[in-house]
């Protein structure tokens, strides 16, 4: 059975995959010399040239690229107001790149200071992903019922038909969520288990401002451990640089199950050379449908709407969110709680800390992420992302340890075999459309 399972999941050959030494990545962006242009340039150059400029056709490519450098590396000040004060003006006259740009700007940095511009603009905004990002600013500045009722109505109003547009069917969903409690975290410890599928739990906060904790399981069910027997857990940030719902492109990385296709080495600067994990989305490059998304997940699992954030968003249309490293300088966000890691556009970012003199890393919980997942054979599985709770705190080692002791002391004890409810409607019980519906 946990054969058949591999197959499904198309997992790679026998043969572990070469692991990378940390003192073997280089990159030469990360030298001091280069990173005090890069800020002098986007500082400069990118914003305050490009936003002191009359805005009119001819200087529209200059303010998206600004737009772009504030929602990523969250700059904020007089010049980027007063950017937002044209483009608020000449709104209407922009192209759609650089509308959507703008409003993840201002969501990104303008919290609540752009209320009544933003209702101006929802008023009249009729592309349906543009409205959804107005939407949830103004759902941010007021999250009361009233006014996500109010949010509603305007929705239904301007599109009759929104039911029919998957970006404002979830937007409807999001601005009624109220959430359930967490399943027992266990039963998706057992059931991967179960069927022998390598797995990467990323455990989250619902605040993206505070970072999270990878774990790897390998195929026959144990966790990854280092020489001494210690759990290897691995900090990750699931936040993007604009902290948009994840529903919508740059958005926050959705939880779900994605499929672990590989790795790769990204030729993007900001990414760097740390090889990555390839991972793929419900819907992205395939056709699928949700009970083949919904039979990754344990019978308890399955109505637990925040695990189908991955399943909206693939189908909405997102794409290339992979688990990657970065060559970011983290004293761009110094002071914000998920310091010295490092947003990106919506994927799942490990920290890495670099010699600035040398360009190797000095820190590389990514590198050690990839290494710990291909210690074993095969390249493919499955990454999870869960939001844990709400702290208002980092994940810590210690939550980590203990859930998964209590699974490693249920497996002791024979208690994912002889308990039932984990078992229900899952491994040797999986009815045959059930299996070829994960191929």
């Amino acid at each position: 059975m946990k054969y058949l399972w591999l197959m499904l999941l198309c997992a790679a050959g026998l043969a572990t995959v070469a692991q990378t030494r940390r003192e073997d990545i280089y990159t030469d962006f990360v030298l001091y010399n280069k990173r005090v242009a890069l800020e002098k340039d986007l500082r400069e150059r990118v914003v305050a040239k490009h936003f002191a400029a009359a805005l009119d056709s001819n200087t529209e490519d200059g303010y998206l690229s600004a737009c772009w450098a504030v929602e990523q590396f969250l700059f904020d000040g007089p010049d980027v107001r007063r950017g937002f004060e044209q483009m608020f003006t000449g709104y209407d006259g922009l192209s759609y790149d650089t509308k959507r740009a703008f409003l993840e700007a201002v969501y990104a940095v303008g919290r609540d200071r752009y209320r009544r511009e933003m209702d101006s603009l929802l008023s009249r905004e009729e592309d349906a992903r543009l409205f959804a990002l107005c939407a949830v600013y103004l759902h941010r500045v007021d999250t009361g019922v009233e006014n996500a009722n109010a949010l509603k109505i305007r929705m239904v109003e301007r599109f009759p038909g929104f039911d029919t547009i998957p970006v404002l069917r979830e937007l409807q969903g999001y601005l009624s969520f109220r959430r359930p409690a967490l399943p027992a975290v266990g039963e998706l410890f057992a059931w991967e288990r179960e069927m022998g599928v390598k797995t990467i739990y990323s455990f989250q906060r619902w605040d993206r401002d505070y970072p999270g904790l990878a774990i790897v399981q390998n195929a026959d069910g144990s966790f990854v451990r280092d020489g001494d027997g210690r759990l290897e857990v691995f900090e990750q940030l699931a936040r993007s640089g604009p902290g948009l719902p994840y529903f919508l492109t740059n958005g926050n990385t959705p939880q779900g199950v994605y499929r672990i296709t590989g790795t790769d080495v990204s030729k993007t600067n900001y990414i760097g050379p740390t090889p990555n994990l390839q991972l793929l989305l419900p819907c992205e490059g395939r056709v699928d449908t949700l009970e083949r998304y919904r039979v990754l997940l344990p019978p308890g699992w399955r109505d637990y709407a925040p695990m189908m954030e991955a399943w909206e968003a693939g189908a909405i249309g997102r794409t290339e969110i992979i688990a990657h490293g970065t060559t970011m300088d983290p004293e761009y966000f110094a002071g914000r709680p998920w310091y010295p890691l490092t947003p990106t556009m919506g994927c799942l970012c490990a920290k890495e800390l670099w010699n600035v003199t040398t360009g190797h890393p000095l820190v590389s919980e990514q590198n050690n992420l990839v290494n710990a997942f291909l210690g074993t054979p095969g390249r493919q599985g499955l990454l999870m992302v869960i939001n844990l709770d709400d702290r208002r705190k980092a994940v810590s080692r210690e939550e980590v340890e203990a859930l998964v002791r209590v699974d490693e002391k249920a497996v002791r004890a024979g208690g994912d075999k002889k308990n039932p409810r984990l078992l229900t409607g899952g491994g040797k019980n999986l009815r045959k459309e059930d299996r070829r519906s994960v191929r």
